[in-house]
């Protein structure tokens, strides 16, 4: 069986989405796997953890209003490749922290702040490129192939990222900067129709989608269960304390536990 469906071949500004979040999605299990282990390593502290994946979700409920009408109006490649690249610019800061000192605890929490605002921008726009970049009669086939390399990541970034971590937090910072750039690159090689202009945002223009959900009970019991999903999720950033006080484990057995 073909890695690339026959008939998504053609399609180049897909394949370069495909492999663009692949790669995104690769370098930031990784980096959420060396941060983890860098901030229980130095502080020991189960507060610290939470306030890690805290501090990456308060940003994307905080901004779930600006979020999608600022995808609705930009390129959304461009806004992937904005949000990607900035992550690229954190992945680097921290491969060179070492240098002036180390990092804290205030740069790895300040990091993660910038880390949740950029990811609530960039998961909207990349879930509503792939739609842009196939005709209708393939786009069942293309979600489907972009589900298969986005659980690929999921599952492959963090157990890669535990292992490069035996060689120091900074080879794994090192690597997401790199596979960040890469994601960056293909981004912006990207091409789709730019958005139609659009009236300026209201009140009532930006709580239409919550209108929406409200008013068809079947979506507002999906979004339901997967808002408890996601919210249920964010014990994985206590992980690095199971892994070392519990299971005995390094850097390796915590990516293997986040990719599992």
């Amino acid at each position: 069986m073909p890695l690339i469906p026959a008939a998504l071949v053609p399609q180049r500004d897909f394949l370069r989405f495909w492999w663009a979040r692949l790669a995104g999605t690769a370098a930031g299990q990784m980096l959420m796997v060396a941060v983890g282990w860098q901030m229980y390593d130095l502080t020991g502290s189960a507060w610290d953890l939470g306030l890690v994946g805290l501090l990456q979700f308060l940003p994307a409920l905080a901004l779930v209003l600006v979020t999608g009408d600022v995808v609705d109006r930009h390129h959304r490649a461009r806004v992937a490749a904005v949000c990607v690249g900035a992550q690229a610019v954190v992945a680097l800061l921290l491969a060179l922290a070492p240098l002036a000192g180390g990092p804290g605890r205030g740069l790895l929490l300040g990091m993660s702040i910038v880390l949740g605002t950029v990811k609530a921008f960039q998961m909207p726009a990349q879930q509503a490129l792939a739609p842009l970049l196939v005709p209708a009669a393939l786009l069942p086939r293309a979600l489907a192939f972009s589900s298969a390399g986005l659980q690929l990541a999921i599952i492959g970034g963090p157990a890669l990222g535990g292992l490069l971590y035996v060689a120091g937090a900074s080879a794994v910072y090192a690597v997401c900067a790199l596979l960040f750039t890469a994601a960056t690159l293909l981004f912006l090689l990207i091409h789709h129709a730019s958005p139609p202009p659009r009236e300026r945002a209201t009140w009532q223009t930006l709580l239409a989608g919550v209108t929406y959900v409200r008013s068809n009970p079947v979506v507002l019991g999906a979004v339901s269960l997967d808002l408890f999903a996601v919210l249920l999720g964010g014990a994985t950033a206590l992980l690095p304390m199971f892994a070392k006080d519990l299971l005995h484990v390094g850097p390796w057995g915590l990516g293997l536990l986040r990719g599992g």
